[in-house]
């Protein structure tokens, strides 16, 4: 599948919960354009191993993220019904009480596949019968998606292989270091560091003292 960056985010409506204790029906993100970027994360399925700790994870930066003005939303293909009784597992019984932000149930499927992280895909076998190759849940994938709703960052991770949230932290600080100044950021940067015109000369002056 083509890469999403630098393309408007594909269309979110669907069920969600929100504040860790109530569904709505139709969550999307039209709320926030104009207003904020989004930190958009699909993790495999509730009730699991590896996905409460990022979901945790996520939930003790989200001041960070807030102060940025980010907003952090999830995505499972579970049902908000098994997202809600998830959220009101206390986390020492493998629950994750205590998060807040927004999770959203894709039920249907078509968001993880419209955004590329749908772990395997649809076909119609040699009877003629729709079938599934692969996992059909979503795979480790993370969106940074700007206030006119591009997508400025995307990474996809299989399944064991957990994410380092203080890396989204950075991306959101060099995304809003390139809107207010215009200048590149180079490798590693991290807010409070030096970043770069882009241009052949601004690029020669960084690495000669660099």
């Amino acid at each position: 599948m083509a890469s999403l960056v630098n393309k408007p985010a594909p269309k979110v409506k669907a069920g969600a919960v929100i504040n860790g204790e109530e569904i709505v029906e139709s969550y999307s993100f039209e709320q926030f354009l104009g207003k904020k970027h989004v930190v958009f994360f699909f993790y495999p399925k509730d009730f699991t191993f590896v996905c409460p700790t990022e979901l945790f994870a996520f939930q003790e930066k989200l001041a960070e993220f807030e102060k940025r003005n980010v907003a952090v939303v999830a995505c499972s293909t579970d049902t908000e019904e098994t997202h809600l009784a998830w959220l009101n597992t206390p986390k020492d019984q493998g629950g994750i009480q205590g998060i807040t932000y927004p999770i959203i149930a894709d039920v249907s499927k078509t968001i993880s596949s419209n955004f590329g992280v749908l772990g395997g895909e649809y076909y119609y076998d040699d009877n003629g019968f729709l079938a599934f190759e692969g996992d059909p849940i979503a795979l480790r994938g993370t969106f940074l998606i700007d206030k006119e709703g591009v997508i400025r960052h995307a990474s996809i991770n299989h399944f064991p292989l957990g994410r380092n949230i203080d890396e989204f932290i950075r991306l959101v600080d060099a995304l809003q270091h390139n809107e207010k100044f215009g200048e590149v950021c180079p490798a590693n940067w991290e807010q409070g560091k030096e970043a770069m015109n882009a241009t052949k000369e601004g690029v020669a002056q960084y690495l000669a003292t660099h």
